[in-house]
C-alpha cells in the first residue's frame, strides 16, 4: 500500500506545472522548444535541420521558424514507415514502439510514432485534469467509487513484430499509474479492448451496472450508446423501469469529455444522466494531449503549455500561401480561426495536427476547438464552418426543446424544376422537432447573423434555406457499421462535407425520401 501511496503522490506535480505555465506561458514554451531541439540534435532530422544550431541560437523560435519549414503527414510517411520497421534516431532518440493511428486503419492510415516520453507526459496531463478539478471544486467523492474509462483499442501490429498500434486512448489505457489500475479502474482493459464494438458496450454495462461509478472518461457520442445499454442492462437484471443514468449511478459526479466537442452533446447527456453532474471537456489528439477545461463556468479551454508540445498557429486565411506567417502564444489573437502546427517530444517537427482552434483569450491562452481543416462549405461563398454550424444547431434546439445524437451537413444541388441550391442537414433527433421548417429558420436565422458571407449570399439569393432531413434513430451508427472495417472510440461521423458522398451515403442506408 505504501508503493500505491508514493505513486500517487508523484502526480500531484502537475497542478504546480500548470500554475506555473499560466504564470509564465512565453517563457515556457521557448525553453520547451529547446529542450525539444536539444534532445533530438543527434537524430536524422536533428542533422538535416541544424538542431543544436538552432538550440543555441539567441531567438531559439525565429530561428526555428526560419530553417524547419511547416510538415504534413506526406512529408513525414516515409521516415514514419522506416521507425515502424525498428530504424532507430530518425525523428527521435532510439527507437518507438508505440503508434497510434490518427485517421484511417493500421494499414492504410495516418500512423503517429508514441514515444515514452510523449506517453508520460499524456499520462500527467490525464492525472492532472482530475487533480486541477479537485484543487479547484475541493470535492473529492469521486476518488470514493470506481472510474470508468472507454479506450480505443489497441493490439500489437503483424506487420511490424515487437510494436503496438492503436488508438492513443488505449496506448495510455495499457500505460496507466498503477495506482489507477488497481484503486479506481471498473472494467480491465481485455475487456475495453474487446474488438467488437457492440458487444464490449454491453460487456461494460454488465460489468458496470452495480459499480458505484464516481467518474467517466470517453467520448460523448458513445457514451450516449453505453447509457442506453446500460440503462437497458439494469432494468433486466432488476426487473426495474429506470429511465436514467442517475437511476443506476446515482454518484456520479465528473463527466471527462473528449474526441468530440462536449457542446453538440451536453444537453443530451445531462438529459439521460438525469443528474447534476460536472463536465470537463479535454481536447487531444494522437499527437499530442493539448487542452483542458480548467473552470467549470467557462466552456473554452486551457491550453498545456508544458505537455511536451510547442504549439504553432497559422491563420486559416492566410494557409494556402506559399510561406504563410506562423504565430506562437507571444502573438495569436482572440476570435481568429488559426490551423494547428505542433513540435512534439515524439519526433513531429512543425506538423499540421489537421484542426482550426480559436482563442477565447490570451493570458491565459484558452481556446476552443472550430473543427477540422476540412470542416468548411463553401460552395456558394458562404464560408460557412464547422463551429458556427454547431452553434446554429444547438441554437435551433434550445429554441425548440429538442436534442440531437448526430448530423451531416452537404450541399443539395439546384432542384429540377429550377429551384434554388442549397445545404442539407442530416440530422437524427433524439426526438424530431414538430415543425422542421422553423427548425431551418431558425439555423438560418442564426448564421446570418453570425456569419457575413453567409448572410450576403442569402440575400443575394444564392442558396435558400436549409433543408433539413430527420433520419430514425440508429440511422448514423448502422452507416458507419456497413461502411467501415471496423468501429472503435476514434470513429467518428464527418460533420460537414463540399461532397454528397457521405450524405447520400447516410440517406441510403435507410432509403430516405424527402
Amino acid at each position: 500500500m505504501d508503493d500505491l501511496i508514493r505513486s500517487a503522490l508523484r502526480w500531484l506535480d502537475p497542478v504546480r506545472q500548470i500554475d506555473d505555465f499560466k504564470q509564465h506561458p512565453v517563457s515556457t514554451q521557448r525553453t520547451l522548444l529547446r529542450g525539444l531541439l536539444t534532445r533530438a540534435a543527434d537524430t536524422e532530422w536533428g542533422r538535416r535541420y541544424g538542431f543544436a544550431e538552432i538550440a543555441n541560437a539567441a531567438n531559439v523560435v525565429a530561428a526555428y521558424q526560419e530553417r524547419v519549414p511547416l510538415h504534413t503527414y506526406d512529408d513525414i510517411e516515409d521516415d514514419v514507415l522506416r521507425v515502424r520497421e525498428g530504424a532507430a534516431d530518425v525523428m527521435w532518440p532510439g527507437t518507438i514502439t508505440n503508434f497510434a493511428v490518427s485517421s484511417g486503419t493500421v494499414s492504410d492510415g495516418k500512423i503517429i510514432p508514441i514515444s515514452q516520453e510523449t506517453i508520460d507526459h499524456n499520462r500527467s496531463f490525464s492525472v492532472g485534469t482530475g487533480l486541477h478539478y479537485l484543487s479547484e471544486t475541493l470535492d473529492g467523492r469521486f476518488f470514493l467509487g470506481s472510474h470508468l474509462t472507454l479506450p480505443g483499442r489497441v493490439e500489437e501490429d503483424p506487420n511490424y513484430p515487437g510494436t503496438l498500434a492503436g488508438e492513443i486512448s488505449g496506448i495510455l489505457a495499457e500505460n496507466a499509474p498503477s495506482f489507477f489500475s488497481t484503486l479506481f479502474q471498473a472494467v480491465p482493459n481485455e475487456v475495453t479492448f474487446i474488438s467488437n464494438w457492440e458487444e464490449k458496450l454491453r460487456t461494460i454495462a454488465e460489468r458496470t451496472v452495480d459499480q458505484d461509478i464516481r467518474l467517466l472518461v470517453m467520448a460523448p457520442t458513445w457514451a450516449i450508446v453505453l447509457f442506453d445499454e446500460l440503462i437497458d442492462v439494469y432494468n433486466e437484471r432488476h426487473d426495474a423501469a429506470a429511465t436514467t443514468v442517475g437511476e443506476v449511478w446515482p454518484n456520479l459526479q465528473v463527466f471527462i469529455a473528449g474526441g468530440v466537442p462536449l457542446r453538440s452533446y451536453r444537453d443530451l447527456l445531462e438529459t439521460k444522466i438525469g443528474t447534476d453532474v460536472d463536465f470537463i471537456e479535454t481536447y487531444g489528439a494522437s499527437e499530442g494531449f493539448f487542452s483542458f477545461q480548467d473552470d467549470l463556468e467557462d466552456a473554452s479551454m486551457l491550453l498545456h503549455l508544458d505537455n511536451g508540445v510547442f504549439y504553432e498557429f497559422v491563420r486559416v486565411d492566410e494557409k494556402n500561401q506559399e510561406n504563410p506567417p506562423r504565430h506562437t502564444i507571444a502573438d495569436v489573437e482572440p476570435g481568429v480561426r488559426y490551423s494547428l502546427y505542433v513540435t512534439s517530444s515524439s519526433g513531429l517537427w512543425a506538423y499540421e495536427v489537421g484542426d482550426v482552434i480559436r482563442f477565447t483569450s490570451t493570458f491565459p491562452h484558452k481556446i476552443t476547438v472550430a473543427g477540422r481543416t476540412s470542416e468548411m462549405i463553401d460552395e456558394y461563398g458562404e464560408a460557412l464552418y464547422g463551429d458556427e454550424a454547431r452553434a446554429a444547431l444547438r441554437h435551433a434546439c434550445d429554441q425548440t426543446g429538442t436534442h440531437v445524437v448526430d448530423y451531416h451537413i452537404a450541399p443539395r444541388a439546384m432542384s429540377g424544376d429550377g429551384g434554388r441550391p442549397g445545404h442539407e442537414w442530416v440530422i437524427e433527433f433524439e426526438e424530431p422537432p414538430g415543425d422542421l421548417d422553423a427548425f431551418s429558420g431558425l439555423i438560418d436565422e442564426y448564421l446570418q447573423g453570425v456569419n457575413r458571407h453567409y448572410q450576403m449570399r442569402r440575400e443575394a439569393r444564392a442558396f435558400d434555406a436549409p433543408t433539413i432531413s430527420a433520419v430514425p434513430d440508429g440511422t448514423f451508427y448502422a452507416w458507419l457499421k456497413a461502411t467501415k472495417d471496423s468501429i472503435s472510440g476514434q470513429t467518428k461521423v464527418p460533420r460537414m462535407s463540399d461532397s454528397r458522398t457521405v450524405a447520400d451515403g447516410i440517406l441510403e442506408t435507410v432509403n430516405y425520401t424527402n
